[in-house]
């Protein structure tokens, strides 16, 4: 498995915990974090974390920051990307299982490095369910996503 990771400065304290976490896992991981605390803006990183994902590059990506949220609101805007904040083991595989998340985001100041330990392995084992009412859920999450693509270029057209 092949993951993009990123982390805003908010993130940063919790960062080399989840690369070990990743490594010791045997997983192949493409940095696009910060190396300090120095404020950066995340949702440069999660375009970076989310493109790589969207293209196929990378399985699936892992975004720390404070809270999760903002990185969740910035990955969410792009395009086939599926984001969630997990603070909890079991929000960490229902996520994907249910409702096909490719971007794991976390709260690095709501949550201590044990339990991202266990939300990241719980994540990288989950599986999307192959049930057909959580696949149909899924297809109409991307047609609403698609549909609002077109109203948006039916707009600049006009």
């Amino acid at each position: 498995m092949k993951i993009a990771f990123g982390n805003d400065h908010a993130g940063y304290p919790l960062k080399a915990d989840v690369l070990n976490v990743l490594k010791e896992a045997g997983v192949e991981v493409i940095d696009y974090g910060c190396q300090s605390t120095e404020p950066v803006d995340f949702p440069d990183i999660a375009r970076r974390v989310c493109d790589d994902v969207r293209s196929g590059a990378c399985d699936r990506g892992i975004m720390l920051c404070g809270t999760g949220v903002g990185a969740s609101i910035a990955a969410n805007k792009i395009q086939g990307i599926r984001a969630s904040v997990c603070h909890d083991i079991y929000s960490a595989h229902q996520c994907v299982e249910h409702d096909d998340v490719n971007v794991m985001c976390i709260g690095a100041q709501i949550i201590g490095s044990r339990v991202a330990k266990e939300m990241i392995e719980t994540f990288l084992k989950a599986e999307f369910s192959t049930e057909e009412h959580f696949r149909r859920r899924v297809r109409k999450l991307r047609d609403i996503e698609e549909q609002s693509a077109m109203e948006i270029m039916k707009q600049k057209e006009a």
